[in-house]
């Protein structure tokens, strides 16, 4: 990514978050995610032609990968359209997120964190070619799961943990994505009842994101 691009897209996330309170716009994300289109700037300054991001809120279920598709598809005619993509997030599912993740990665999007990304929506957050955490926003992971039930009548969900594979298959994806597989022994070792915030130097160890672009 250039200097010149980053300087730009620098300017249209600075104007994104704080432009019509939309950190706080974002304070929901339990619901599955949706994506639409925010504007940044103002009709005069940009003669009509405003550069719009992309804001992705809720949790990462199995057919959102394909549903992002969809949604780049119905809006690749938009040439103020810049491959940004703000991301508010309470996790989901860990396959899904890894292949959200590589669509970001195909179309070139930086990701930026708007308010949390949390547990799995961290591994779709690693596909951005340029990953952005800014102050007062976090990032978290803890020990991957499943829920499963006992079948019986009033059946109540169990934790199924994962024996090892999946983890080294997200171990091979971080590196790919240009992040630490260390960041994913970490997380594994944190117990799925907690959440851990990665820390701004756990990001520049770990390569996950930068404060700032």
């Amino acid at each position: 990514m250039s200097a010149g691009k980053i300087r730009d897209l620098s300017r249209f996330v600075a104007v994104a978050l704080a432009a019509c309170g939309l950190v706080a716009l974002l304070a929901g994300g339990a619901h599955a995610m949706e994506f639409h289109l925010q504007s940044v700037g103002y009709g005069a300054e940009c003669r009509g032609h405003c550069p719009r991001v992309i804001v992705a809120q809720g949790q990462i279920s199995n057919s959102t990968p394909e549903e992002f598709i969809e949604f780049l598809r119905e809006n690749a005619g938009d040439r103020d359209l810049r491959t940004v993509v703000l991301i508010n997030s309470q996790g989901g599912y860990v396959v899904a997120s890894m292949e959200l993740g590589q669509i970001f990665r195909r179309i070139g999007a930086a990701t930026v964190v708007a308010r949390q990304c949390l547990s799995a929506c961290v591994y779709a957050f690693m596909g951005g070619v340029k990953r952005v955490a800014p102050r007062g926003t976090s990032l978290g992971i803890h020990r991957m799961f499943a829920n499963t039930s006992d079948g019986g009548f009033e059946s109540s969900p169990h934790r199924v943990y994962d024996d090892g594979s999946l983890a080294g298959a997200l171990a091979r994806y971080s590196a790919r994505m240009g992040v630490s597989r260390d960041l994913i022994r970490f997380a594994e070792r944190i117990s799925s009842n907690s959440i851990h915030i990665v820390t701004s130097t756990q990001m520049a160890q770990w390569r996950l994101a930068s404060r700032s672009f």
